[in-house]
């Protein structure tokens, strides 16, 4: 018969930071906090979730844009610069967001002017949580992955394969399936990705 583990000191040290993290995330809910843990899960990993969940409720909201101007980024307007200035901004703009931990996808429909539009404008703007980075935290940014009518139109029409193509027919067969167009730019395959 299998023994049980013996609870140390340190268990039961682990156990009452654990009940104190969920005690602090459950702060920050109008009801009941509901989650569901794996018994197979360990202490360990269990104590780092919940210190991710209080960290992200605590943390203050920053703009990916502020982040990298603090890291000494100069980030003109697109007016302002020529093309070949915008394009190797643009990978200055690319590269700092993977040092980030932020990576882009489905760029490839997108000139690079425009792309670095889309990033000045939007992307840049929304506000992150600001939270700690390492290896585990990633952030990522798919521009054809909002939900709006456009951004589906731009899926359907660029980057979804027949087999998905056929399922949205089937799906939703009131939407209007565009043609499929060949990508205009092949920038996607150079990305930064997550390691």
């Amino acid at each position: 018969m299998p023994k049980k583990p013996v609870k140390t000191k340190d268990d039961t040290e682990r156990q009452e930071h654990l009940l104190d993290l969920q005690r602090r995330a459950q702060e920050f809910v109008e009801n009941e906090l509901s989650f569901f843990e794996s018994e197979q899960m360990s202490t360990e990993l269990q104590e780092q979730f919940w210190e991710h969940v209080v960290a992200f409720e605590e943390s203050e909201w920053v703009t990916s844009f502020d982040q990298l101007v603090q890291g000494g980024m100069e980030l003109p307007a697109p007016e302002e610069l020529d093309d070949s200035q915008l394009s190797a901004k643009l990978w200055e703009v690319i590269r700092g967001l993977a040092m980030l931990r932020t990576f882009l996808y489905s760029t490839d429909h997108l000139s690079d002017r425009e792309l670095y539009e889309e990033l000045w404008h939007e992307v840049l703007r929304e506000e992150i949580p600001d939270m700690p980075i390492n290896d585990n935290s990633t952030c990522h940014s798919d521009l054809v992955s909002s939900g709006s009518e456009h951004d589906n139109e731009l899926y359907l029409r660029y980057y979804a394969d027949e087999e998905e193509r056929r399922r949205w027919t089937i799906d939703w067969p009131d939407d209007v399936m565009p043609e499929h167009e060949a990508l205009p730019y092949d920038r996607d395959r150079h990305l930064p990705s997550q390691p």
